[in-house]
């Protein structure tokens, strides 16, 4: 008999007892996957088997249990085998399943070991450029402004009403018009300024429209008012009366709104109100503003607005983030915009189990792992699909793992056990005289 089996048996046990303790100790880390020691036997030209050795440590991959987080970088990958691409301080890429991660003082968004989250930016249209990973930087500087071009309006306007009998229109005087609505808009500063549209019927199945912004009134066709500043009274429009008519609006019969070539005939461009040269004298530029009424009808109930969609807005900080199942990442700023900053990459390799452990919940690529395999997540990508607000826990099971441990604990205690058999018949044979 010989000590090597046991002694094998000892060092095998022993390794498989700290697998086992750090599976349970990192049964909290989000992230994790739990190894296992693989075993063999050991054989020297002799049906005798010399003992055991450890073949390897292997991981599970298998995905852990979603839980919910309330910060809205952390980013849980599902359906999937996907790993993060992550990019160290020396320009290594790593890859790992811990979502946890925020953003740096210079806006790229970090791992808690400092690591890079790689991805596509964002191309200066707005949309997603593709190419090659880099670092994921998100933009900290407040949102530029944008001047409002185009309005998409739908009213109703009650085919009941009167002619006024009070004329010429006034904006302050609510007898020389019909109907009026209001909706904010915003020059190129990003300041916003009150537009109203005025309704006054005409005439059987007639409506003349007016505007004003800011109280000040708007010529016809586009001609410029004098400049917005304050003041008692409103500049006179160029035409030197009061506010003129920027549009007539015809309607059928049937209350629907005509075109140019109805009767009676609607002065309108593509079913739109258009205002040109609106100067605020604020050092903003000069507005042009197209108010699209298509759908607006002349029907006997009460003035309504159905739909009233302006676009452009004022400047805003970034507020809050939010991750999508396809890897954007969308910014929502002060001014009630959004905006895609950015869209995670996802890397899947042939062999994760060659993939070589560096710590801090990361691997780096190998020969045995093959070359990574990236592209962007999604429902039906192989590397699955994310879930912002969420991390993926260990997917250690415990109870295995404790009753893996009494196992263990046997284990070593029997080759112990054989090691001390051995070692009593060594004293025997040394006490023979």
């Amino acid at each position: 008999m010989s000590f090597a089996p046991g002694i094998s048996g000892l060092n095998a046990a022993g390794t498989n007892l700290q697998v086992i303790g750090n599976n349970i100790a990192n049964s909290g880390t989000v992230g994790y996957k739990s190894a296992s020691v693989q075993f063999s036997n050991v054989y020297a030209g002799s049906a005798i088997g010399l003992g055991t050795k450890v073949a390897g440590v292997f991981q599970d991959f298998s995905p852990g249990a979603v839980q919910t987080s309330t910060r809205a970088l952390d980013v849980a990958i599902i359906n999937g085998e996907g790993l993060f691409r992550l990019s160290n301080p020396a320009g290594e890429i790593m890859y790992s399943r811990n979502g946890q991660f925020d953003v740096d003082k210079s806006g790229y968004v970090v791992s808690p070991s400092s690591m890079r989250l790689t991805g596509y930016e964002v191309g200066a249209n707005g949309a997603i450029a593709g190419g090659s990973p880099v670092a994921l930087k998100l933009p900290l500087a407040p949102m530029t402004p944008a001047a409002t071009q185009n309005i998409e309006a739908q009213f109703n306007i009650d085919g009941r009403g009167k002619v006024p009998a009070v004329t010429p229109f006034n904006a302050k005087d609510s007898t020389t018009y019909n109907y009026s609505n209001s909706v904010t808009i915003f020059d190129s500063l990003g300041n916003s300024h009150e537009l109203s549209t005025f309704f006054v019927k005409t005439g059987v199945n007639t409506w003349a429209t007016y505007a004003t912004a800011d109280g000040w009134p708007l010529a016809a066709g586009g001609a410029k008012v004098a400049a917005v500043a304050p003041a008692t009274t409103p500049p006179t429009p160029a035409s030197g009366g009061a506010a003129l008519t920027s549009g007539t609006l015809g309607f059928s019969t049937a209350g629907t709104l005509n075109d140019s070539a109805g009767t009676p005939a609607s002065t309108l461009v593509g079913g739109k109100i258009n205002l040109t040269g609106l100067d605020f004298g604020n050092g903003s530029a000069a507005m042009t503003l197209a108010i699209n009424v298509t759908g607006t009808t002349q029907f006997g109930s009460v003035n309504d607005v159905r739909k009233m969609i302006p676009d452009g807005f004022a400047t805003g900080q970034l507020t809050t983030l939010s991750v999508n199942g396809d890897g954007t990442i969308t910014g929502k700023y002060s001014n009630q915009q959004t905006k895609v900053l950015g869209q995670i990459v996802l890397s899947s390799f042939v062999n994760p189990n060659g993939l070589e452990s560096k710590g801090d919940n990361v691997w780096v690529e190998t020969a045995n792992s093959g070359p990574p395999l990236t592209g962007t997540p999604g429902t039906g990508s192989k590397l699955g699909s994310l879930v912002g607000g969420a991390t993926e826990a260990s997917n250690v099971n415990l109870t295995a793992e404790l009753v893996n441990l009494i196992i263990a604990q046997r284990t070593y205690q029997a080759n112990a056990q054989t090691v001390k058999t051995q070692d009593q018949v060594v004293q025997t044979l040394m006490n023979m005289r």
